[in-house]
């Protein structure tokens, strides 16, 4: 890898990477997560496309299909040995081992097949061919990198990560790529010549969150509302489709995936799973219990406790930036060759979205906020909290994190156009949270609020209840 490459973040994927290459023994890396979110860039970035093989499966085709595309890889890596379309995915992988004991390759031979669930077709037996290949052979050679990649993140899980079949802990290294961080987003903005202030990054990423294809969209000489309105509001849009094609991609069959996001798209504080189950229709089974893994494991939603409660009291939160954007506003506005996003900034709704959205940013960036409160090295839990439906008062803290010096701190979020300015109602409001809080949950422990805004907190009578505040800038930090 040339150093002199940058790429936008993955600084630990590519130290993984490096290390991996470093050992001298063969490795089956597995390459995976959400659609777009730069997992092959990633890879062929690295290995400046100087592979020993590579073969990318074809969507939504057959399995003759995908052999004679593998066919087709064999040939263009062979150097003029000329490979047959194979009939079985057992003759596929004998023709590649076949092809790299031909290879005569100076360090680490390197195959990399990307969208390899695309390629396990109805009755295929791909996944026991992949198995006899990387048991009978490829794990004897000690110079063999095998790396595969795929955006089906529930098939890859399933077939490769918890195989129990031949396949079972037979990956050595597994690579799950992440979103960018705000911090990576302002970068690969920046790096596209696109200049944005803080705040309006802040924006961008409460809509299409740290996605680097959804950032690529973005154009030079425009305002974000410009960019937003042609790229989701305009008929013929360029991200038009993005999020059933997001869910077909990410799962083999999306419909129940579909349905817990949209019943978590009603709840800001999310629902149980009990409450999930009421919602959908959904039978309570281990089906249910993978698809809500899934989705916690894809980024799309999280999984907390409601502070004082054990893990049974699991509430599952819709925490994908995209699909909220999509449930709260994309579904619901028809296309137009007209400015809708723009018309929409000074608006109620607006205020209302941005509000909630950016709670979702803070709750993504929970450790920047730690590493401002100077934490961050610090054993901390991370949790949400509300009263009971039935309860006398109502009251809910959607970010507290749990120090380990014994000092609870109750986070407050305000997107905000300017410095917030903390009223009279404020204060009582937060005075009434701490107090129920404190009761219900028995708390001994100092309770800290900390007010996470925009451009900081101006100073008044009823600004003292803040312990300390944490702005934009500082969700911008990673290190």
């Amino acid at each position: 890898m040339d150093k002199n490459d940058k790429l936008i973040g993955r600084q630990r994927e590519i130290e993984d990477l490096n290390q991996i290459l470093s050992y001298d023994e063969a490795a089956f890396i597995v390459v995976y997560g959400r659609r777009r979110v730069g997992k092959t860039f990633l890879v062929n970035r690295c290995f400046k496309n100087k592979f020993t093989f590579k073969c990318t499966g074809i969507s939504k085709k057959g399995k003759d299909d995908q052999l004679q595309n593998f066919a087709t890889s064999l040939n263009r890596y062979s150097n003029g040995e000329s490979y047959p379309t194979p009939k079985t995915w057992y003759e596929a992988f004998g023709f590649l081992r076949s092809l790299l004991e031909r290879k005569k390759t100076k360090g680490k031979k390197v195959v990399f097949i990307d969208e390899l669930p695309w390629m396990d077709t109805r009755g295929s037996n791909l996944v026991p061919a992949l198995e006899n290949f990387w048991n009978d052979w490829g794990c004897t050679i000690d110079n063999l990198v095998l790396i595969v990649c795929g955006s089906a993140t529930s098939w890859i899980t399933k077939k490769i990560l918890k195989n129990h079949g031949g396949l079972h802990n037979r990956a050595d290294h597994r690579l799950y790529i992440h979103p960018f961080t705000l911090g990576e987003v302002r970068e690969y903005l920046r790096s596209r010549g696109i200049v944005m202030g803080e705040k309006e990054i802040a924006e961008c990423y409460m809509i299409m969150g740290g996605i680097p294809f959804y950032l690529k969209q973005i154009q030079r000489g425009k305002s974000l509302a410009q960019n937003i309105d042609e790229i989701f509001f305009r008929k013929n849009g360029r991200l038009e489709g993005e999020y059933d094609e997001l869910y077909a991609s990410l799962y083999n069959s999306p419909a129940p995936y579909l349905k817990v996001v949209e019943a978590l798209g009603t709840k800001n504080k999310g629902l149980t799973k009990e409450e999930i189950i009421h919602a959908t229709g959904l039978q309570d089974n281990g089906h249910l219990k993978d698809v809500l893994d899934n989705l916690d494991r894809c980024d799309i939603i999280r999984r907390y406790s409601n502070y004082g409660m054990r893990t049974k009291g699991s509430i599952y939160q819709l925490t994908d930036p995209f699909t909220l954007f999509h449930l709260r506003f994309i579904s619901k506005i028809a296309k137009s060759d007209k400015d809708v996003w723009v018309h929409q900034l000074d608006s109620a709704r607006h205020r209302t979205w941005s509000g909630l959205a950016f709670e979702e940013l803070c709750l993504l960036h929970h450790a920047q906020i730690e590493r401002r409160l100077q934490i961050a090295g610090m054993q901390t839990e991370v949790y949400a909290w509300h009263t009971p439906a039935d309860a006398e008062e109502q009251a809910q803290i959607d970010l507290i994190i749990k120090r380990r010096d014994k000092v609870v701190n109750i986070c407050e979020m305000k997107f905000y156009e300017d410095k917030y300015t903390f009223k009279k109602k404020d204060a009582e409001e937060l005075r009434r949270r701490i107090r129920i809080f404190k009761e219900t949950c028995d708390i001994k422990q100092a309770v800290h609020p900390i007010l996470v805004t925009t451009y900081g907190l101006n100073q008044n009578e009823h600004s003292s209840i803040i312990q300390n505040v944490v702005t934009i800038k500082d969700l911008f930090q990673d290190n």
